[in-house]
């Protein structure tokens, strides 16, 4: 669509929309309400507190090497204690500068990150506010704001309960009980939990002092240093939906307090005021705390010049040239030059000139259709590179914010693309008032007050997207900086970098896959950092080995020989690649000539046959099948969507295609706009099996049973409309009917449902706050949450052969869980206290303390004996500990009661309650 049309359309459909003569899927379905959001919390914690699996042992296998996103650093007065937020990831802790990270706010209302607040008059209060501010597409909603007055050790939840995303927190300078907090509010629906709220006590009570609309948020606050009594801040009006996404409006602007934020009045002088203002960030300088510069993201279109055809062969086909040929004109072509014109502009692979001519002579095709063939279609990546829209501006103020002028000489288009909602942060050099950083896509400097500048971020190489950052203000060469890729410190001013990235496992996965190699490996594709692959034995810090680049997306792995890897990036970008040799072969299909062109989802669905490896799917709107591994392909189902939305963001696609693993020829297929279909023949013929489910929900997983045919489970999520109630359903008839099997879980999106590979009636399930297990088929769920924190699960897979369920996390990377023990609990479900398992003890270990942990399942909670007995059966080791009911964990140090174990042969007893369990292992 041509920009100024595209300009127009978004106005009208903004106020019809406003006028209520146009709905829209956020109005179909009923956004979650704060009631609601609070008793779920309260739901998930009562669950938190019960779970039998509190203390089952999950482990971490990272990785760190590429880390994940960081979206806000509070540094304490003495520079070495800091705080960093993980996009999805938590609040985590340093107290070395950097050597060693913890986690420090796992078990809140949520881990996405808005914003943190440290009181610069007492480094033991922090300020926590939840929901990340950049309105991506995986930017999760938070619970409200919490305060910590130890440090982090504890937490105190301060209130807006329904706010979901916060914008900025600011503490006064001398006066902690002082807080300022921007409220975004809800991203895919309007609500009035928004604006700019201001406490005198502490959070006690609150005010809001400024308020636009309930589209309208507050995104920034800053106080002016040495005067408190002046702050700016930046109101931000954006509405996202799954298909479009608008991120300006009228409701975007620069207000000002002289007051203390008590009053405001909007900044006009010198900065745009018209409906295309966008995310505006801020940062006074503290050496002339009268400057300060405003990073605006402008939303405007401006002209640019055509680029000149290169193509010096006035004869080479183009589009345009088939809208005037006949059928006789294409059969007269050159074979050669058809050919040449088929693969420049992608035709589907199965497309030759001998192939086209003779569609063309049985009149199966037309010209016409060949001159639309990209008519319509959108490359997704081009879009967002590509837009004409201004973006990034830098304006400067030396009067506090009183008055403004843009100031960067130069167009700054490519800081942002045209996501500037993902970005708006600038910084001010503590010591320089004309030295600033602009963080976007790179990271630019000034040091002419804004005028020109150039890109500090090559040295290092330093992880693009550029997320937060912090300036020393006693040395301002001493910078810390957060990306995409995780946490950077440089003492040169940005001329070099160091990546802080051995401790923080906050990656955020989008999928998982493993293969059957020995150890075997976990492959997944992360957002904003590609698809990587490692051993499953190794630890966090262990390097894992890249795949490709982009936002990585699904994994199908050949595991006949463990080499073959199907993957690739956003909206369909799709490889075969052989690790063994690093050949690479593009796969994406094209679709057929006279149907519209393919609508790929941000995470294509994509898969290998359970049957024949050799057979691979992928679905655009339409399912796809390749029977030579994906070299060519035919189409095997109509447009199985709803059909396209007007909007900037690929909609209408599949999200789901699942073979069952019992049934050659039986596939399910489900859409982003709430339609699921199955096939039994191959994909000749599609039943629509919609009936029955919520509608126009995400369908975000479908998992065919692999032990009873015609069985099968979906999830569905209204995460995109602001709906958080879970959708679990099943069928045992292939989707005639449907059963809901939510049981007691709370009100949360889910993800991803998978099925035991053992036993048919436990299932596990990944929602936006972290992991649930059935052992009874749905009736009831017990949440899994201990060492794996209430992360949002995006994908699951089970290593059969090794009975791991392997985790893919959102924002704190990968955990494997091992099966095995809750297997010896099922077979022995009657016993009242069961030891599961019990490792072997090393003497001498590298790394760790040397000892022994025992695993064992007990239904009452109450006091346990513990018998450390050697080979002959005599006691070296007695002691007494109180257990919960459920799974718990049994530490030896092995040391017994006097001198030093040996090596060999030993059994542990547990007793309580009249019952007793012995289990082996030895000490080498």
């Amino acid at each position: 669509m041509h920009k100024n049309l595209r300009q127009l359309s978004i106005l009208t459909a903004v106020f019809l929309f406003e006028a209520g003569i146009i709905s829209t899927n956020a109005q179909q379905i009923k956004p979650s309400s704060s009631k609601e959001m609070q008793e779920a919390f309260q739901k998930h914690q009562e669950m938190f507190a019960n779970t039998p699996f509190k203390n089952y042992p999950l482990r971490n296998i990272g990785p760190t090497n590429m880390s994940g996103r960081v979206t806000d650093i509070e540094v304490s007065s003495d520079f070495k204690t800091y705080y960093i937020a993980a996009a999805s990831g938590g609040v985590w802790k340093t107290s070395d500068n950097g050597q060693t990270f913890d986690p420090i706010f796992d078990h809140q209302g949520a881990l996405g990150m808005g914003d943190m607040a440290l009181a610069p008059s007492d480094d033991n209060i922090i300020w926590v506010g939840t929901g990340e501010n950049n309105s991506s597409r995986s930017t999760y909603a938070g619970n409200g704001v919490y305060k910590s007055t130890d440090a982090g050790k504890t937490w105190e939840f301060i209130g807006f309960p329904h706010s979901q995303h916060i914008g900025q927190i600011q503490i006064h300078p001398s006066n902690p009980n002082i807080v300022w907090v921007g409220v975004m509010g809800s991203l895919y629906s309007k609500n009035q939990e928004r604006g700019l709220y201001k406490t005198t006590d502490g959070g006690k009570t609150w005010k809001r002092t400024l308020f636009v609309d309930d589209n309208t948020g507050v995104i920034d606050i800053k106080v002016q240093p040495g005067n408190p009594n002046v702050i700016l801040a930046a109101t931000w009006e954006r509405m996202r939906q799954a298909h479009d996404f608008i991120g300006n409006g009228k409701g975007s602007a620069i207000w000002r307090s002289e007051d203390g934020g008590d009053t405001w009045s909007k900044s006009m002088a010198g900065f745009p005021q018209d409906e295309f203002v966008g995310r505006i960030g801020y940062d006074f300088s503290l050496s002339n705390p009268n400057i300060v510069y405003a990073l605006h993201d402008y939303q405007k279109t401006e002209e640019t010049e055509r680029r000149p055809n290169n193509n010096s062969n006035s004869d080479a086909l183009t589009f345009e040239k088939f809208e005037s040929m006949s059928a006789t004109d294409v059969m007269a072509l050159e074979d050669d030059a058809l050919n040449q014109f088929l693969r420049r502009n992608r035709f589907a692979s199965k497309y030759d000139a001998k192939s086209v001519k003779k569609l063309i002579e049985n009149k199966k095709i037309t010209p016409t259709d060949i001159a639309t063939y990209s008519s319509g279609g959108v490359d997704a990546n081009s879009a967002i590179i590509n837009s004409s829209v201004i973006g990034a501006e830098v304006y400067r103020s030396e009067d506090a914010g009183k008055s403004w002028k843009k100031v960067n000489e130069t167009a700054l288009g490519r800081v942002y693309n045209s996501y500037g909602y993902y970005f708006g942060e600038v910084r001010t050099s503590t010591q320089d008032p004309d030295e600033l950083f602009i963080l976007g896509v790179p990271l630019m400097v000034s040091r002419d007050g804004g005028k020109t500048f150039a890109n500090t971020d090559s040295v290092g190489n330093v992880h693009s997207d550029h997320q937060s950052m912090w300036i020393n203000p006693k040395d301002s060469k001493h910078i810390l900086l957060g990306t995409d890729g995780g946490l950077y410190v440089s003492y040169g001013n940005g001329e070099r970098w160091t990546h802080l990235n051995d401790q923080l496992t906050i990656s955020q996965f989008y999928s998982i896959m493993v293969d059957e190699a020995t150890p075997y490996n976990v492959y997944g594709g992360m957002q904003d950092n590609g698809v990587w692959y490692g051993k499953s034995t190794g630890r966090p810090a262990e390097r894992w080995n890249s795949l490709f680049g982009g936002d990585g997306m699904v994994v199908a792995v050949d595991t006949r020989s463990n080499d073959i890897v199907y993957t690739g990036s956003q909206f369909g970008n799709y490889y075969r690649i052989n690790t063994s040799t690093n050949e690479r072969k593009y796969v994406t299909p094209g679709h057929d000539i006279g149907n519209k062109p393919n609508r790929w989802n941000w995470r294509t669905p994509a898969t290998l046959s359970k049957h024949n490896q050799d057979i691979f799917y992928m679905g655009s709107q339409y399912v796809y099948r390749s029977l030579d591994r994906g070299d060519t392909w035919e189409t095997i189902s109509p447009d199985l969507t709803k059909g396209t939305k007007e909007g900037n963001v690929p909609f209408a696609t599949l999200t789901v295609v699942e073979e069952s693993p019992l049934e050659f020829g039986t596939l399910y297929a489900g859409t982003d706009d709430g339609n699921i279909w199955s096939t039994r023949d191959h994909g000749k013929s599609w039943i629509n099996i919609s009936k029955g489910l919520p509608q126009n929900r995400w369908v975000s997983s479908v998992t065919p049973s692999q032990h009873v045919e015609g069985l099968v489970y979906v999830t569905l999520t209204g995460y995109r409309n602001d709906e958080f109630t879970p959708h679990i359903y099943k069928s045992t008839n292939y989707g005639s009917t449907w059963t809901a099997i939510i049981g007691n879980l709370p009100l949360e999106a889910m993800n991803i449902i998978r099925e035991d590979h053992h036993y048919p009636e436990i299932l596990y399930i990944g929602s936006d706050h972290g992991l649930y297990i059935t052992l009874d088929g749905g009736k009831s769920y017990d949440l899994v949450q201990g060492n794996i924190p209430n992360v949002s699960i995006y994908d699951m897979a089970i290593q059969k052969k090794e009975n791991d369920l392997v985790i893919g996390s959102h924002g704190r990377s990968v955990y494997i869980m091992d099966l095995n023990p809750l297997y010896e609990m099922v077979k022995n479900k009657e016993a009242s206290l069961s030891i599961l398992s019990a490792s072997d003890g090393q003497m001498f270990q590298r790394r760790g303390t040397p000892s022994m942990n025992a695993l064992f399942y007990v239904s009452n909670s109450g006091e346990v004996t513990i018998n450390i007995k050697n080979n002959k059966d005599e006691i070296v080791k007695t002691w007494k500990e109180s257990f919960g009911k459920g799974f718990n964990q049994v530490i030896w140090d092995l040391k017994p009661e006097s001198g030093n174990a040996s090596r060999g042969k030993y059994k542990i007893e547990l007793s309580s309650n009249g019952q007793s369990s012995i289990k082996e292992f030895e000490v080498k």
